[in-house]
């Protein structure tokens, strides 16, 4: 998981993703919408990303296995917020915050779903500018 200041650096570290062989259905994105990130994110995703509403983010574009897990258990990602269903990815509740922080300044959350290459993706999120870049460990969390 990684938030990348802006669209255009979130294009630049997707397109490299894509361009290294990680899937469109590994991909999560986290978003405010504007700035044409609704076509983006379903261009990225092969499918459009839905317009949700989060506590303290309010309206944002939420789609991917990373989002399908936040939603499990009984207090899904609308109402528990990002920072509070964070912890279902691996991550403290103080991510969480730091997420929902940069993506509220604007910023593109992107998370990649690939346990045997997880280092690989946080390389390329560190070599584009991607935000607290951290792997996490979703799969099988509840």
């Amino acid at each position: 998981v990684a938030v990348f200041k802006d669209l255009d650096w979130a294009r630049k570290g997707v397109d490299e993703l894509r361009r290294r062989g990680f899937a469109a259905d590994a991909l999560s994105v986290i978003a405010k919408p504007g700035d044409g990130r609704a076509d983006w994110a379903a261009a990225t995703l092969g499918r459009p990303a839905p317009t949700r509403t989060l506590p303290r983010l309010g309206e944002v574009l939420a789609a991917g296995p990373l989002v399908e897990a936040l939603d499990q258990g009984p207090s899904p990602l609308d109402r528990a917020g990002l920072s509070g269903a964070i912890g279902r990815a691996g991550f403290q509740a103080h991510d969480g915050q730091i997420f929902e922080t940069l993506v509220e300044r604007g910023g593109v959350l992107v998370a990649v779903r690939s346990e045997p290459r997880a280092a690989d993706a946080l390389a390329l999120f560190h070599s584009y500018g991607g935000a607290n870049a951290a792997i996490g460990a979703w799969h099988g969390r509840v």
